[in-house]
């Protein structure tokens, strides 16, 4: 059985006006960080071009930061349904070797994909949380190690450091201020690409192919 939704931010139920007013904020902050970007989303001007009080952009959030978190949960749980319900590689069905790559590619492309909305869900005055997102990847990670039957000495401290190596803030760091033609030639699709390969060698050397 595979590893259950795990939430991030939002309540298990809203009343019905106050789901609607959570989606019109949702969609605007999306196109106000497609117009102007993730630095320029403040809680006013999502307030004023929302069409609704500030009040409500604070009750529904809390503080800018909480913003970008329910944002990132929203996208949090399509890809947590693409692992647990989607077609293999990445969903069930295949080897779990090969859905432990397939998890670490998809992972890895999800976060860069969406690095801007996960450094701006960190606490401007707090410290920086020791992983991005919810606890899924390390009980997923435990699961399918379990599944392929590598006989590891101790499957749940490797799940751990793996889960971190794909959830750990450092990874949104990396392309941090990274222009568009990248550092010494690397773009943010060279780097995917490398930090990709190097989760699917490391997975390959712990399975020993």
């Amino acid at each position: 059985m595979d590893s259950p939704l795990v939430p991030f931010g939002r309540p298990p139920t809203e009343r019905a006006d106050a789901a609607r007013n959570r989606e019109v904020l949702l969609c605007t902050a999306r196109a106000m960080i497609a117009e102007l970007g993730a630095e320029h989303v403040t809680m006013d001007g999502l307030a004023e071009r929302a069409g609704l009080g500030k009040g409500t952009v604070f009750r529904r959030f809390g503080t800018r930061a909480g913003i970008f978190r329910a944002l990132l949960d929203a996208e949090e749980q399509r890809f947590q349904c693409e692992v647990l319900s989607g077609p293999p590689p990445l969903g069930p069905g295949g080897d779990p070797v090969d859905r432990l790559i397939a998890y670490g590619r998809a992972r890895t492309r999800f976060l860069l994909e969406r690095h801007e909305i996960a450094r701006a869900s960190f606490e401007r005055k707090g410290p920086v949380p020791p992983a991005v997102g919810p606890n899924f990847s390390g009980p997923h990670i435990r699961m399918l190690l379990a599944q392929a039957a590598l006989g590891l000495p101790d499957p749940d401290t490797l799940s751990l450091q793996l889960a971190s190596a794909l959830e750990g803030p450092a990874l949104l760091f990396l392309v941090a201020d990274l222009p568009p033609e990248g550092r010494a030639g690397c773009g943010q699709d060279d780097l995917g690409t490398l930090l990709a390969d190097g989760w699917q060698t490391l997975i390959e050397r712990i399975a020993r192919r």
